[in-house]
């Protein structure tokens, strides 16, 4: 049957939204603190370094608990587990709102990160049982557009009550709108459990060690690691190349995120139609090829004018999201329906933790002059540019293994 002519159910048109505004919820929890570091700096009298360990606590509890909890990810109805991390996360946020005191702060996080870390992999391995291959793409193209819509209207709106009431405030937030979900997740989203058939009897490190040790989703995983040492590599100096480097105000940079975002969200359900109806493997090809160019050009600019960063920007992000969409759709047919939850929650892990490697590689080839101009940013460009290069071919190997593996 043609791709295009695959429609969605109205249940399965629930259950596209219903995981798009959960992922959205996780992104927002995980995005809003690095805006409120200034309120956090002076409120709580810390040091950069300490508010360093805020963010990065989230992200090393998250990729931790997301390799301990796979062992045991296809042992339930996914429903059941996608309701105990989510409540998890919930009163983590809470704590988060709460929190007096640095300490108290660091330790909601790491709460937050242990339980909100291994929700995204529950939801891909929920679309992956609820969904063909065929139709994956719209779906990731749904879901992945959480990342910009918090961009575009989670963030402003969060820090709008942060500088009305204080830095609690966003968190809070976050909870008034995860709450209703949950019940609405726990009234009206059926069970999730056709995989419990597939099940061995062996133990939760047995069924980690054999999902780590398959040839097979090795591929996958390397594939996860260099999409995110990629991601990751860029996003943590953008700002600083911004305004030290291409001449941007502190006040147009706003304007920067709002058009690529809005951009990100139009183009996010085109992108996952466009990879259902030409194949993954091609719409990833040709982002990252597209990306490629814009990340060396962009890197290399001096002082450039407002509307040519706006296009850049926009261009490079309908790559990236393209590249995002595709791969999650290709990655997503690697596992065995019995090793769905396993796969997805090592993948994430793999994910965080890459990126939190990537981030510290690229802090040691980017460096700040006295005048703040950043040094050596060409050349993250061109290793970043590697990186994409290598991404195609072993996406393309994996497509042609999934290929393979539906023929038979």
């Amino acid at each position: 049957m043609s791709s295009a002519l695959l429609k969605f159910t109205p249940y399965q048109w629930f259950v596209i939204a219903i995981l798009s505004l959960l992922q959205f919820s996780i992104i927002l929890d995980f995005m809003v603190l690095s805006p409120l570091g200034a309120q956090l700096l002076e409120e709580l009298n810390i040091t950069t370094t300490q508010f360093g360990l805020v963010v990065s606590a989230y992200a090393f509890s998250a990729g931790a608990s997301g390799i301990l909890a796979a062992g045991f990810a296809d042992r339930f109805d996914r429903k059941k587990l996608l309701l105990f991390f989510y409540a998890g996360f919930i009163i983590g946020t809470l704590l988060c709102g709460i929190a007096p005191t640095y300490f108290l702060l660091l330790m909601a996080r790491i709460v937050t990160g242990i339980f909100g870390g291994v929700i995204g992999s529950i939801v891909f391995a929920i679309i992956t049982d609820l969904f063909a291959l065929e139709m994956r793409g719209r779906v990731m193209g749904f879901v992945q557009m959480a990342f910009a819509v918090s961009q575009v209207l989670g963030l402003p709106i969060s820090l709008y009550f942060a500088n009305l009431f204080d830095w609690h405030a966003p968190f809070l937030l976050i909870v008034a709108i995860c709450v209703p979900m949950f019940v609405v997740i726990l009234l009206k989203l059926k069970p999730i459990n056709a995989h419990l058939a597939l099940q061995k009897d062996n133990s939760a490190f047995s069924h980690l060690w054999e999902t780590v040790s398959k040839p097979r989703y090795l591929q996958g995983f390397a594939g996860t690691i260099l999409l995110a040492t990629g991601g990751f590599m860029l996003m943590p100096f953008g700002s600083a190349f911004s305004i030290n480097n291409l001449g941007v105000t502190f006040d147009q940079l706003p304007l920067i995120y709002l058009v690529t975002g809005i951009c990100s969200m139009i183009a996010g359900p085109l992108l996952g139609r466009l990879s259902d109806s030409l194949g993954s493997i091609k719409v990833f090809t040709a982002g990252s090829i597209l990306t490629i160019i814009i990340v060396v050009v962009y890197c290399n600019f001096g002082i450039t004018p407002l509307w040519v960063i706006i296009l850049m920007s926009v261009i490079m992000f309908i790559g990236i999201t393209s590249r995002m969409i595709s791969s999650t759709a290709l990655v997503s047919a690697v596992p065995a329906p019995a090793d769905r939850g396993a796969f997805m929650g090592i993948n994430a892990s793999i994910s965080q933790i890459s990126g939190g490697i990537a981030s510290g590689v690229a802090g040691m080839i980017v460096h700040q002059a006295a005048d703040g101009h950043l040094e050596n940013y060409p050349m993250l460009g061109y290793v970043v540019a590697i990186t994409m290069i290598v991404a195609i071919g072993l996406m393309y190997n994996i497509h042609r293994m999934v290929k393979g593996s539906v023929a038979h």
